[in-house]
């Protein structure tokens, strides 16, 4: 088992767990921010704009769904709408606490802007990478001299905090590379990219449409393959915290080169997890690997020779179609129903509950293929998220980013409700058939706002 650490103290610092509570500042009493410290500094590259007309607010939603968390609802809007922050907030990151680089296999940096923020229930809200210009007005965060706030134009809605640097983050591999640039971390998991490429790409129009990884790959001039012996060796410092982490986590790009298709990928997983497995006595550690759909021969090298204990491969979008468009290196190497099939076949090794797959969410209403109606994609998601569930694989969404780099980045996202109503849906599918979140719950991932409903 994976330590758990306690955070780092200071002034400004909440906890990483926290008991769920309300918040202080709700849309129906939120309090005004004062003009002086409108946004004077970015670190994505939304522009401003208006809410269309037939889309309702955040504060509309609140009230038509009662039951749905507000600083869930808030993190998903965040995420569609992007953030800023003001030149007090940027001056209010410590970079002796807070988390500020990071390296993976879709976004760099090594600003001293906050790679993402939490709230004081424990919610994560991701904001790495560069949105694109989508016509919304992003959130602003704003600091006052005390605490750090999510604000909507002069609207206080939540207090957050930067998430804060592991003991590992200032330490350097015997090579003398920077730790964090070979294993990054989230408030509770260890997470790592060992190949920061993806071969779809390696063929013009192969990749998929809304994946940044090719993009970041060329404009961070790195080398593909992360040092395996570094990436062991950090392990093995990151897990000296105590209280850190309750999970470590893997994943890259596809590797389609092998005696058979993917054999080389299997191969790379195989001998991090076998590193990994030794640090633990060879026993089985909580961990997660998202990888290509791997055939059935090489899912049970996986579970058998590695203590790895859940498997995903993300499957994006529930449709055969949009499949086909919106990822053709993934149908053209595998298909949409033989993913599927393969899913299933993981879980005759993994075991139910312990395999699952992910969806990004609302790029099934990508134009000129995706669906017209945000009824009719809702419909059609669930339908086939359902067909899955009776499998025996769960499945969880993650809000569709439109970044810079991507092939969609001039796409538009679908409305803040459309994200409520799904996160909604996956979640009483999760219920239904009794499936557990926790290889990808608030702490082990944080980035599904249907999995964060499981708390409650």
């Amino acid at each position: 088992m994976v330590n758990m650490p306690k955070p780092k103290k200071s002034p400004t610092s909440a906890p990483v767990m926290a008991a769920t509570i309300e918040p202080k500042v709700s849309p129906k009493n939120s309090t005004t921010i004062s003009p002086s410290r409108a946004p004077t500094i970015s670190n994505t590259r939304a522009h401003k704009g208006e809410l269309p007309e037939t889309q309702k607010s955040l504060r509309e939603l609140t009230e038509l769904y009662p039951d749905f968390p507000f600083k869930v609802m808030l993190k998903i809007d965040v995420q569609r709408r992007g953030v800023i922050y003001t030149k007090a907030a940027l001056e209010a990151v410590d970079p002796n606490i807070h988390m500020t680089t990071v390296s993976s296999d879709y976004y760099d940096k090594e600003d001293l802007s906050p790679v993402s923020l939490i709230m004081d229930d424990g919610t994560s809200i991701f904001t790495e990478g560069f949105l694109a210009d989508t016509g919304l007005a992003p959130y602003t965060v704003d600091f006052d001299g005390h605490n750090r706030y999510l604000c909507d134009g002069d609207q206080i809605l939540a207090k957050v905090w930067y998430w804060e640097k592991p003991d590992y983050y200032f330490k350097k591999t015997s090579r003398g590379t920077p730790m964090w640039k070979l294993v990054s971390a989230r408030p509770q998991r260890l997470t790592i990219h060992p190949y920061q490429f993806c071969d779809f790409w390696k063929k013009a129009g192969c990749g998929c449409k809304f994946c940044v990884m090719a993009a970041n790959f060329t404009s961070s001039r790195k080398e593909a393959t992360v040092a395996l012996d570094e990436i062991l060796e950090t392990v093995y410092e990151a897990v000296l915290e105590p209280g850190r982490n309750q999970s470590i986590f893997l994943t890259g790009g596809t590797i389609i080169s092998g005696a058979r298709p993917l054999d080389d990928e299997l191969e790379l997983y195989l001998t991090i997890l076998k590193g990994i497995s030794n640090l633990f006595g060879g026993r089985k550690f909580p961990s997660q690997l998202i990888s290509t759909a791997f055939s059935l021969d090489q899912v049970k090298r996986l579970y058998y020779e590695t203590g790895l204990t859940t498997y995903t491969a993300d499957i994006e979008v529930l449709n055969q179609r949009l499949f086909d468009w919106i990822c053709p290196g993934k149908s053209q190497l595998i298909g949409y129903e033989e993913w599927k099939n393969r899913l299933e076949a993981a879980v005759s090794v993994f075991g139910r509950g312990n395999v699952n797959t992910g969806l990004v969410a609302g790029v099934e209403l990508a134009q000129p293929k995706g669906f017209k109606s945000e009824y009719d994609a809702l419909e059609a998601t669930l339908s086939e998220a359902r067909k899955l569930c009776q499998r025996g694989v769960w499945v969880v969404g993650c809000v569709w980013r439109i970044l810079t780099g991507s092939v969609f980045f001039r796409q538009k996202p679908p409305s803040l409700e459309y994200y409520v109503r799904l996160a909604k849906g996956l979640d009483s599918l999760r219920r239904e058939y009794d499936f557990l979140p926790d290889q990808d719950n608030y702490r082990r991932c944080g980035n599904h706002p249907d999995t964060d409903l499981a708390r409650i």
